[in-house]
C-alpha cells in the first residue's frame, strides 16, 4: 500500500509539472503549435503588446478593434507583437487597406531590443510588394541559392518571384507563411511568392507593423505544420 501511495503521489507531481510546463510555454522558450492557436480573438488585444517608440503617443489612438477587425492608423511607426515567441508554424492572416495603400509588414522571428525596427525577417506588405522578404538588422536567408545576408546594411530586400497578385484597395488579402526550421515560405492569396532557407534566426515574436496609412487585419492564427 505504501508503494502504491508513493506511486500515486509521484503521478500527481508529474501531472502538476506538465500543467505548469504547458502554462509556462512562451516564457521558458518559443512555443511550437500542437493545435491551432488563435492569436487575435476578435475582441481585444489579449496576448499582444502594442509598441510605439514615442511614449507620449497613446497606443489606443493607433490601434483599435471593431467588428472583429484590427484597425491600425499606420502612423506613427510602431508594431503590435505577440507576447509569446513562436517557432515552426503556419501563420495565417488577412489584411486590407482601408484607404490609400502604402506600407506595412509582418515581422517574423523578431527578437532582441524593443525598437523600430527589431532584428527580424519581414514578410513585406508594402503595396505591390507583398511577398518580398526584408532582412532587418543583419539576419541571413538564402533564396534561389543566393545568400542575402549583409550585416553592414540595416535593410536587405529580397524580391518576390512573381508579379503582384494583391487585391485592389478594400479587398481582403491572405498571407500564409510557413516557418519550418530555418526555412520560410510566403503565399499571397494562394500563390507562392517567396521561399528561403538557411535563416539565421528561427524563432521570435510575430509583429504587425504600423508604417504608412490605415490598414486592417483579421483571422490571425497559427496552425501546426503538417
Amino acid at each position: 500500500m505504501k508503494n502504491a501511495s508513493k506511486m500515486s503521489h509521484l503521478g500527481l507531481l508529474m501531472v502538476g509539472f506538465l500543467v505548469l510546463f504547458t502554462g509556462c510555454q512562451g516564457m521558458l522558450g518559443p512555443v511550437t503549435p500542437q493545435d491551432r492557436i488563435v492569436l487575435f480573438n476578435g475582441k481585444d488585444f489579449a496576448g499582444w503588446k502594442l509598441y510605439l517608440p514615442d511614449t507620449e503617443v497613446d497606443v489606443n489612438d493607433v490601434w483599435s478593434v471593431q467588428n472583429g477587425v484590427v484597425h491600425c492608423m499606420g502612423k506613427p511607426n510602431g508594431y503590435m507583437r505577440t507576447k509569446k515567441t513562436y517557432q515552426d508554424y503556419h501563420l495565417h492572416l488577412e489584411w486590407r487597406w482601408a484607404a490609400e495603400p502604402t506600407n506595412s509588414g509582418v515581422l517574423l522571428h523578431a527578437q532582441g531590443e524593443e525598437k523600430v525596427w527589431p532584428l527580424c525577417i519581414e514578410a513585406q506588405l508594402k503595396t505591390n510588394s507583398a511577398g518580398d522578404f526584408v532582412l532587418i538588422g543583419g539576419p541571413g536567408l538564402t533564396v534561389d541559392g543566393k545568400d542575402w545576408q549583409d550585416t553592414e546594411k540595416q535593410y536587405v530586400i529580397v524580391p518576390k518571384n512573381k508579379p503582384s497578385n494583391e487585391k485592389t484597395p478594400g479587398g481582403w488579402n491572405m498571407y500564409d507563411i510557413y516557418c519550418e526550421g530555418d526555412s520560410i515560405r510566403c503565399y499571397v492569396n494562394g500563390v507562392l511568392q517567396n521561399a528561403g532557407t538557411k535563416a539565421t534566426i528561427t524563432a521570435g515574436w510575430i509583429c504587425l507593423q504600423s508604417e504608412g496609412s490605415p490598414i486592417e487585419f483579421r483571422n490571425i492564427y497559427l496552425d501546426p505544420l503538417k
